[in-house]
């Protein structure tokens, strides 16, 4: 009975990897499906070799500085954090964001 069991969790493990090899070599497919289309090799000769179309504008932007990185962060002492909170609190919270 016990080999049985043995035998029988052998099986559905090497089943289950099976299945899920399985799924990897359709994701790899679907990958090289993907990688191979026209579409894709649009994006990437726009993103890595700076090709356009006729006609488009290309515009480069600057990094953004520091000061307008951090403009838009909230800061921890203005608001109690979330830990702080009870769960009817945060429910609140999330209800009514500008409570």
């Amino acid at each position: 009975m016990s080999r049985n069991w043995k035998l029988h969790e052998d099986l559905s493990s090497i089943q289950k990897e099976r299945d899920l090899l399985s799924i990897e070599i359709e994701t790899a497919e679907l990958e090289n499906a993907y990688y191979s289309s026209a579409e894709y090799q649009e994006i990437a000769a726009r993103r890595y070799l700076d090709k356009k179309l006729p006609g488009e504008n290309m515009v480069k932007l600057p990094a953004n500085s520091e000061k307008a990185k951090t403009k838009y962060k909230k800061t921890a002492t203005t608001k109690q954090s979330d830990e702080d909170l009870t769960n009817f609190e945060k429910w609140i919270r999330f209800i009514f964001p500008s409570a």
